[in-house]
């Protein structure tokens, strides 16, 4: 057990979350009867099994979502911070998305053949991002692996560098991990067959001097990176990390590919247009068309010129990259809502100063309750972190996590109508979310606070 770990008193968390898991189980008696009439023809009774990964009983039934409410199976009503885990981040069913989709649905979904909408989206894309190029995928986890492959293809190198604890949707390439200091396929990997170490190489986030060792070997292809690592709880880029990373990839001749699709939350240009990076490949998916499933991928004027190149002399045949409901009308129409409508300065200003206030709420609760923990912001992105100080790589952050505390306190919100992301206890704060919202969840993490520490509320209304 981690150091950080250790100081929370683990018999009142155990405690809370017996009680907590009771409690859910007495409010939600059709999310439990749905359970079981799910679990005869799905794996692990879900559509998609990471369903059941939120620490309770069984799943909760969502019958309906719309801004930031949901609404289970049993009629309780929610206030929700995690928004499908960024893939909702700018509300459930935005009024701008709903209506593209009726106007859109009439004018019919796909046919493998470009839409009008296609001419503005790309000057969107551009405009927005900086990027010159752009492709449409189903996925994030589709648009990382086609980076990875224009990525060889143009450099004509084999490798790819990722970092230990790195996040990349479902992409085989990205799946390994650092045990004692050496690469090894990622822990849990269902199915692979191969060794992935032999074309990926995984260092420690933030290390320069690892990045420049596995550079200087000169057949790294790609550099694969989240600018702020947010899957294995948030470690953020040391001062002068990205620069160096930038400068290192362009001295030896790799490119890199920056994945924005849990950092968008950084402003409407992402994380690149907030702190001025300059990736040869961009990635965002999720949130891009507002819940329906789709994905971007962008590059530079140097990379495509490296593209045409290879494309000019490769043989014929089916170059593997793209799926056949990539690039629909529907996802166009969808994307043209969100950056024309959703994705603009004006919405991240109005609601950053709201994802402060959370920010400062509980930081305060935190030190109220003498926990060794804090707070993390990335723009609307804010995460409770299992320790006193910041984790500087994905191997700090992943020692410092105490799973049974940081289920204690999503289960307590949720008991009291607040939804926080389970994994690390992320909140979203998105263009719908008001004031009174964000005193009702810090009045919840208030309370779970409480039980935690064995010390009174901060805050006069919070409930038990």
């Amino acid at each position: 057990m981690s150091a950080s770990a250790s100081a929370v008193a683990t018999e009142r968390v155990s405690a809370l979350l017996s009680r907590e898991r009771k409690l859910f189980a007495e409010r939600t008696p059709r999310s439990e009867m749905l359970a079981s009439e799910t679990a005869k023809h799905w794996l692990n009774g879900v559509p998609m099994h990471w369903m059941v990964d939120w620490g309770t009983p069984y799943p909760l039934f969502v019958a309906k979502a719309q801004g930031i409410t949901l609404e289970d199976a049993d009629g309780h009503t929610y206030v929700d911070f995690c928004l499908g885990d960024t893939g909702a981040m700018f509300g459930h069913s935005p009024p701008a998305v709903a209506d593209a989709i009726r106007r859109q649905a009439d004018r019919g979904l796909t046919t493998m053949l470009p839409s009008p909408d296609a001419a503005v989206v790309g000057e969107l894309l551009t405009k927005r991002f900086g990027l010159p190029f752009w492709q449409v995928t189903a996925t994030a986890s589709d648009a990382n692996r086609s980076v990875i492959r224009w990525a060889r293809a143009a450099t004509g190198r084999r490798k790819l560098l990722v970092f230990n604890g790195c996040y990349h949707g479902a992409v085989d390439d990205t799946f390994v991990a650092l045990e004692n200091g050496k690469p090894r396929n990622r822990p849990g990997l269902v199915g692979e067959v191969r060794d992935v170490t032999s074309d990926t190489i995984v260092i420690e986030f933030n290390d320069v001097s690892a990045l420049e060792a596995a550079l200087r070997t000169g057949d790294v292809a790609l550099v694969l990176a989240e600018p702020v690592m947010t899957n294995c709880g948030m470690v953020l880029p040391a001062p002068g990390y990205h620069d160096a990373l930038r400068s290192l990839t362009r001295n030896y001749g790799t490119l890199l590919c920056i994945d924005e699709t849990h950092t968008i939350s950084s402003g409407a240009g992402g994380y690149t247009g907030t702190h001025g990076l300059e990736p040869d490949f961009f990635v965002m998916g999720k949130p891009v068309s507002g819940g329906v499933p789709a994905a971007i991928y962008g590059w530079s004027t140097t990379v495509d010129g490296q593209i045409k190149d290879y494309m000019k002399n490769r043989e014929s045949g089916y170059s593997g990259i793209g799926t056949t409901l990539s690039g629909s009308a529907l996802q166009l129409a969808c994307m043209r809502a969100v950056l024309e409508n959703i994705l603009t300065d004006d919405v991240y200003s109005e609601a950053l100063p709201l994802a402060e206030f959370l920010e400062r709420g509980i930081d305060t609760i935190i030190r109220h309750h003498g926990l060794p923990w804090h707070v993390v912001r990335v723009g609307l992105r804010a995460e409770i972190v299992s320790a006193a100080e910041h984790p500087r790589n994905g191997t700090e952050a992943l020692l410092f996590a105490h799973s049974e505390a940081e289920h204690a306190l999503h289960l307590y919100c949720l008991n009291r109508g607040v939804v926080i992301t389970p994994f690390h206890n992320m909140m979203l704060v998105c263009p719908q979310t008001k004031l009174p919202d964000v005193e009702r969840l810090l009045d919840a993490l208030d309370g779970a606070m409480s039980e935690i520490s064995g010390k009174l509320p901060l805050r006069n209304t919070a409930t038990h």
